[in-house]
């Protein structure tokens, strides 16, 4: 699926996201971060050399992050997205600053901004969950020569109908057809209630 729609909500409607990456220790840590323009490249975003997130991107690239919108769960959308994130330089900075101009009251003077650099999340895939339909929907995308990962909660051909795992859907997105279940992917929760209820081990979870 075309990831441009998400990169746009991404900069554009949710803006700050907390990042998650890793440190000498393999310990995660997160941070907020505002993530300032999007093209076919990726996603750019800024930061201090001085600054120990500077220093674990330079070490190991591999990124996390999470963003929501909404003024409560039930009308929040949210992004998850994992990838790959690679220092560009300063050549980006003043379309950074044109697109976002409260930046100059953190860094108000070209001398300020020395400590700066920008980085490009190059490529990555993620999930769109959104909580304000019902059903809930959901969708996975990926960028930069990359697949969408397939996760969630399969039906296997030993599934016989029996149907012990609809009533137990919460989002009631799973049918009988041909006598055999079927999980519409977009409005599963993957809350896992329908493994749990088979008794043939006809459902299978891919991480």
């Amino acid at each position: 699926m075309n990831a441009e729609p998400y990169l746009k909500f991404l900069v554009e409607e949710i803006h700050s996201v907390i990042f998650a990456t890793i440190d000498t220790q393999g310990h995660p840590l997160t941070c907020a971060i505002d993530l300032m323009d999007h093209d076919a490249h990726g996603l750019y975003f800024l930061t201090a050399t001085g600054k120990s997130f500077y220093h674990r991107l330079k070490r190991d690239g591999h990124i996390a992050l999470s963003g929501m919108k909404g003024k409560d769960t039930l009308s929040c959308v949210s992004i998850s997205l994992q990838g790959q994130a690679r220092e560009i330089g300063t050549a980006r900075l003043p379309r950074l600053f044109a697109l976002n101009p409260y930046m100059e009251k953190t860094y108000p003077t070209k001398a300020s901004r020395r400590a700066l650099t920008v980085f490009c999340i190059e490529q990555g895939s993620g999930e769109w969950f959104d909580l304000s339909k019902s059903p809930i929907k959901r969708a996975s995308f990926a960028f930069g020569d990359i697949a969408p990962k397939t996760s969630g909660y399969f039906v296997s051909d030993t599934c016989t109908g029996c149907g012990r795992c609809l009533p137990l859907c919460p989002q009631q997105c799973i049918d009988v057809i041909n006598d055999k279940a079927v999980i519409e992917q977009a409005h599963c929760l993957h809350c896992g209630n329908c493994m749990q209820a088979c008794p043939f081990d006809a459902v299978t979870f891919l991480k």
